[in-house]
């Protein structure tokens, strides 16, 4: 059996950024997505603690050390900038693996990872 589990958590980090005119996606500073062990193109959910929106996306590369947390697309709608945000990945996984994975959780300040 397979179960979906938590895989990594960025939690609140602040929206530094909300570009509506680009196709979509979540732009992330690179050194935020080490952190967490999250890859260009992976699904992620995000969840704004401002305002109650949780709504799903895919992560691109950001400027390493810039901090930047950007919604862009139709996700721009949700947000907006200086919400505090926590984005989320899942990894499907057999359950005796499940039981044994531990995520990475990440709490950084100010954007930027401890």
């Amino acid at each position: 059996m397979m179960i979906e589990v938590l895989k990594s958590k960025l939690h609140c980090v602040r929206v530094t950024e909300a570009n509506l005119n680009y196709m979509g996606s979540i732009t992330l500073d690179e050194d935020l997505m080490d952190a967490a062990g999250l890859i260009a193109g992976e699904k992620v959910q995000v969840l704004d603690n401002n305002n109650g929106e949780r709504f799903e996306t895919y992560v691109i590369r950001g400027q390493r050390g810039s901090g930047c947390v950007c919604l862009n697309g139709a996700a721009a709608r949700k947000v907006l900038v200086g919400d505090t945000v926590i984005i989320i990945s899942y990894a499907l996984m057999d359950f005796e693996e499940a039981k044994r994975f531990t995520p990475k959780v990440v709490f950084p300040e100010n954007n930027r990872v401890k």
